[in-house]
C-alpha cells in the first residue's frame, strides 16, 4: 500500500497536469501550496484558506519542533486537527531553517543549533527530523537535507555544492529508513500512511543537479516523490529542467521556496513542477504589496488614499467581490490596522492560488501558451505603473 498516488491526466513535454491522492483527499496539479509556516496561514483563518481555493498547505517542522512542540501536536491528532485543517499537508524537513541559523555545527549525523527562541541548544538529525514529522503527521514529508549555500566557508563554490550534496543523499538514505520503519508501525496499528519526498539539492551547478536527481531516480529507495531545494526564482529554469528530464515521471515533483513573482509559476510548471510553494504572498500583502493583473501595487501610496475601486477589477477573491476598497484598505494599513494585512493576504493568496488554477486548466484545454504570453505581458508591462 502506497501513502499517496500520483496521476497525470495530460502532459506535454515536461509540463503536465495531474492528481495527486493523499489521505486527506486530493490535490489537483499543478498546485500552489500555501504556506503554514507555524501550523498557521499569516493573517488568515484555514476557512478562508479554503474559501479561497487552496488545496493543501504547508508547515515547518523546526518552527513546529521549537513551538508547541511535535508531541502536542501528534496528542491532538495531528497537524490537520491541530489547526482545523481538513485537506492534505506537507511538511518541510526543517534543514533550510536551521541551516540558516548562527553558528550551526553540521555533522555527518546531523546538525547541532541553537533555538532562536530561547537559545537552547537542540540537535536535529535524519532520524528526528522523521520522527518529529511523523509526530506532526502530515499526508507528505521532506527527507532531511542539506541546503547548499549553509555551514559552508565557500558557500558558492563547485566544492561546498558537492559536500552538501553528497550529505544530503547519505541523509536521505537514513531518513527513508527511518520513515520506513515509523510507517510500518503505522500500518500495524491500522493508522494512514506517510509520504516521503527525497530532496534534490546540487547548488547552481548542473551537473551536480544532474547528479543529484539520478540518485533519486534511480530506483533504489522508493521516494513517494521529490522536493526540488535550492533554487528560488525563474533564473533555474535550465537547472529545474535538468533536474525533472531526470525524475521519475511517475512521482510528483515539489518546487521547494519558489520565486516570489507570477512569472516563477510558469517557469516552474513549465519545466516539470507539479507543487510548489512560497511565503511571499502574505508577506508581501503584510508590507501593503498587492498583486493585480497590471502588475503589483503598493497600497499604501498617498494615489489609493480616495480610490473607491476594487484592488483588482478582474479578481474574484473574496475582498474585490464584497466591496472593499483601495481607499479602505490603504487607511487600514496607515492606521495600522491587522484587518489591513488580513484583507491584502486573502487577496494575494487568492491571486497566487486562482493563477495555478489558470494555468492548469491551460494545459488541459491546450491553450497554455497562449494564457502565458497573454498574462505576462499584460502583469510585467504594468509592474510599478500603479505605484
Amino acid at each position: 500500500m502506497r501513502a499517496i498516488d500520483f496521476t497525470t491526466l495530460k502532459q506535454k513535454s515536461l509540463m503536465r497536469a495531474g492528481v495527486i491522492s493523499t489521505p486527506h483527499g486530493n490535490i489537483e496539479t499543478p498546485a500552489f501550496i500555501v504556506a503554514s509556516t507555524k501550523a498557521a496561514v499569516k493573517a488568515m483563518t484555514v476557512d478562508q484558506v479554503k474559501e479561497l481555493g487552496g488545496q493543501a498547505i504547508l508547515a515547518n517542522t523546526y518552527h513546529l519542533v521549537l513551538q508547541p512542540g511535535a508531541e502536542i501536536i501528534e496528542k491532538a491528532g495531528g497537524l490537520s486537527e491541530f489547526m482545523n485543517w481538513k485537506g492534505p499537508t506537507f511538511t518541510d524537513s526543517g534543514g533550510f531553517q536551521i541551516m540558516s541559523l548562527p553558528k550551526v555545527k553540521i555533522t555527518e549525523e546531523g546538525v547541532e543549533f541553537r533555538s532562536h527562541i530561547d537559545g537552547r541548544k537542540l540537535f536535529m538529525s535524519p532520524a528526528s527530523s522523521m520522527l518529529a514529522q511523523h509526530q506532526i503527521g502530515a499526508d507528505i514529508h521532506m527527507a532531511f537535507d542539506c541546503p547548499i549555500g549553509y555551514g559552508y566557508r565557500d558557500i558558492d563554490g563547485y566544492e561546498a555544492a558537492k559536500s552538501a550534496m553528497d550529505l544530503t543523499h547519505r541523509w536521505a538514505i537514513a531518513s527513508y529508513a527511518e520513515h520506513n520503519f515509523i510507517n510500518g508501525n503505522h500500518a500495524k496499528n491500522g493508522e494512514p500512511l506517510q509520504g516521503l519526498f527525497g530532496v534534490v539539492q546540487g547548488g547552481r551547478f548542473d551537473d551536480l543537479r544532474a547528479e543529484s536527481a539520478r540518485f533519486f531516480a534511480d530506483g533504489i529507495i522508493e521516494f513517494d516523490g521529490f522536493g526540488i531545494g535550492g533554487m528560488y526564482s525563474s533564473e533555474d529554469a535550465s537547472l529545474l529542467k535538468t533536474v525533472n528530464e531526470i525524475l521519475p515521471e511517475n512521482k510528483p515533483r515539489h518546487w521547494l521556496g519558489m520565486g516570489a513573482e507570477p512569472r516563477d509559476i510558469f517557469v516552474g510548471v513549465e519545466n516539470g513542477v507539479d507543487t510548489f510553494d512560497c511565503v511571499a504572498p502574505t508577506r508581501q500583502a503584510r508590507n501593503g504589496a498587492l498583486y493585480t493583473h497590471d502588475g503589483r501595487m503598493n497600497i499604501r501610496n498617498a494615489g489609493y488614499r480616495e480610490d473607491f475601486g476594487p484592488i483588482d477589477e478582474e479578481c474574484r477573491c473574496p475582498v474585490c467581490s464584497n466591496g472593499y476598497t483601495r481607499a479602505y484598505i490603504s487607511h487600514l494599513f496607515r492606521a495600522g490596522e491587522m484587518l489591513g494585512s488580513t484583507l491584502a493576504s486573502i487577496h494575494n493568496e487568492f491571486f497566487v492560488v486562482n493563477l495555478t488554477s489558470r494555468v492548469r486548466e491551460s494545459i488541459l484545454d491546450g491553450s497554455f501558451d497562449e494564457f502565458k504570453a497573454v498574462f505576462l505581458e499584460r502583469y510585467y508591462s504594468g509592474a510599478g505603473s500603479r505605484g
